[in-house]
């Protein structure tokens, strides 16, 4: 089963339309976003960057120019730049091509999971270090299933592909001492379950 996920996820169209209906099509990252990013752009102009942006799907949550999505994979990027005129690039969090206090805000979605710690503390000094004073995270990441009758949620978190799946207060850990968490609740998108975050940038 593993080989036949990983050579789906090979497949960027193919992957994204997994994705889209086991989670329905993102509603309940589309909600998050829309509740704790999109406010932002009520105010003045604000810089977004979407760290591990996949195949695109939440670019068209952002203004064309306030959005800039990366992502490890060049096959993802390469996909999201066929589906939208936002603007993407292939990189990762040991060194974002990005000079300090380039962004005022990030999304990340489903990402931390797939780091180790070592690579995860690496990437939050970069967020930190490209993210403005002031600036905030709004992370999603995958646990289990909360309700026992979502067989479904729990085959997908099962078969979750990440290698470094962790508990509330490790997310802390790791992010410390660059954000500290200002909130966190759980959601559910389609069969799937994540805990939202929400960090600080310590200035």
């Amino acid at each position: 089963m593993q080989a036949f996920l990983t050579n789906i996820a090979q497949r960027p169209a193919l992957w994204a339309t997994l994705r889209r209906i086991v989670e329905n099509n993102y509603v309940g990252e589309r909600a998050a976003i829309a509740d704790e990013l999109t406010p932002w752009l009520q105010t003045k102009p604000r810089r977004f960057l979407d760290f591990g942006c996949g195949t695109g799907e939440f670019a068209s949550s952002f203004p064309q120019h306030s959005y800039m999505g990366v992502d490890l994979s060049q096959g993802y990027v390469r996909y999201a730049a066929t589906l939208s005129d936002h603007r993407f690039g292939v990189m990762n969090g040991n060194a974002l091509a990005f000079g300090d206090a380039s962004f005022d805000a990030a999304l990340i979605v489903g990402v931390i999971h797939h780091l180790d710690d070592a690579l995860a503390q690496i990437t939050a000094r970069e967020l930190h270090r490209v993210l403005a004073p002031g600036g905030e995270i709004l992370m999603l990441e995958d646990i289990p299933a909360q309700d026992w009758w979502n067989l479904p949620g729990r085959l997908m978190h099962w078969l979750d592909r990440g290698d470094a799946i962790r508990q509330d207060a490790d997310y802390g850990r790791l992010f410390a001492p660059y954000f500290t968490i200002q909130r966190r609740w759980s959601i559910r998108s389609g069969i799937c379950d994540y805990a939202v975050y929400r960090f600080s940038r310590v200035d």
